[in-house]
């Protein structure tokens, strides 16, 4: 029940973002492309027979300009409720992670300066983790180095147990 709240806010999308999903999922279906290039195999294929006129080349032209044109909206905005939705999701993960920062909460809010600073920060930290990783695998290396060459070493028993 604690996300009632939630789900009686969900609402169906309007009309537009459904068309948008659709045709979005749709065209980015193999058998799309299959037939989109079928389609310019066709149209080069019957060039010879227009005697590769201004109206075959510009029936081409204005239909893929068309095509391309309102493809850009319906792409856009289906990207942009899938960015909207992935960030409310890792802001969720953040909000409720206990060793996660809260500032970082809603950082595609702030200016590209603002933004910068943070990448910077998160950059010396990686920096540091990285060095402080690799301290520690060098000094595992000298470890196993230095237990390698005590067993290997001949050992000062009595002179029976030499041989």
């Amino acid at each position: 029940m604690r996300y009632a709240r939630y789900k009686a806010a969900a609402r169906k999308p309007d009309r537009f973002s459904r068309f948008a999903t659709l045709v979005a999922h749709w065209a980015g279906k193999p058998v799309v492309f299959g037939c989109a290039l079928a389609a310019m195999i066709l149209w080069a294929l019957v060039g010879p027979f227009f005697g590769f006129s201004d109206v075959w080349q510009l029936s081409v032209n204005t239909g893929t300009t068309i095509i391309t044109f309102l493809m850009v909206f319906v792409i856009q905005n289906t990207q942009n409720r899938d960015s909207a939705a992935i960030q409310i999701k890792i802001d969720e993960l953040i909000r409720v992670s206990k060793e996660a920062h809260n500032s970082l909460l809603d950082l595609e809010e702030l200016s590209e300066e603002e933004l910068e600073e943070f990448r910077a920060h998160y950059e010396m930290l990686a920096r540091e983790a990285r060095a402080r990783s690799m301290r520690r695998a060098h000094r595992a290396d000298e470890n196993a180095g230095h237990e390698r060459s005590t067993k290997n070493a001949p050992t000062r028993g009595p002179k029976s147990e030499r041989g």
